[in-house]
């Protein structure tokens, strides 16, 4: 097992976006700032709730994995996870969105909003006692509603689209974490607190957990750079 794993996913998801980001016809380095700010509001209650659920072993972290470091009970990769993650995928959203019409995604809107509350509202009815599933299910569902009746987004179905271009990049990186290509996973999961559907190796919350953190990481972007050119 490398000790330093974790760390190298992390390197690895953001080195091609952030050199990308100083390209002239980009200059999403001019954004660094507002990107760490929007992305540390983001991250304050998922690293709660990462806290949270590592204390109660609802998963846990094979230390072998990573440098040995720990803050709050969690590795510092993790923390770093929450800020790697997001800037490639704000990045990710930011050139697609600069570079491409995606005017025609926004028809999709009601279509996700509905189809996710109607299927996430079932299961989350049917598997209350997993908890995992119960507080993914809760904070997606959560996130749509402000987004899509509160906040009125016309975004939806653009950073919708943009998180399926992503799929790829999500299940290299989360597949390692939770065992693919590697003797171990770095993350473990308590049977008794998801669902036990995985993707490969990946539980299915995570894909929806990440929906949610993605989301929210695009609208408080948006919100802090809305004056920028």
């Amino acid at each position: 097992m490398m000790p330093y794993t974790y760390i190298l996913i992390n390197f690895f998801t953001i080195i091609i976006c952030f050199v990308a980001s100083f390209d002239r016809r980009i200059h999403f380095n001019k954004l660094f700032e507002k990107f760490l700010l929007s992305s540390t509001i983001v991250a304050i209650p998922f690293i709660a709730w990462d806290i949270w659920f590592t204390a109660k072993g609802v998963w846990w972290f094979d230390l072998n994995y990573t440098l040995g470091f720990k803050i709050a009970g969690l590795p510092i990769e993790e923390w770093l996870f929450f800020y790697c993650i997001p800037f490639a995928c704000v990045f990710t959203y930011y050139c697609l969105e600069k570079f491409f019409s995606l005017a025609w995604a926004t028809a999709l809107n009601n279509l996700i909003v509905f189809t996710a509350f109607i299927v996430l509202g079932v299961v989350g009815l049917l598997y209350y006692e997993r908890i995992y599933t119960l507080l993914t299910v809760t904070v997606t569902i959560t996130t749509l509603f402000y987004l899509h009746f509160i906040a009125q987004k016309e975004w939806i179905g653009k950073a919708s689209f943009v998180y399926l271009v992503l799929m790829p990049g999500f299940f290299a990186v989360n597949g390692i974490l939770t065992g693919s290509f590697i003797p171990s996973p770095v993350v473990n999961y308590n049977p008794g607190d998801f669902l036990g559907v995985r993707m490969g190796t990946i539980p299915v919350e995570d894909a929806v957990y990440g929906y949610s953190q993605f989301l929210l990481n695009i609208y408080v972007f948006k919100k802090i750079t809305k004056n920028e050119k």
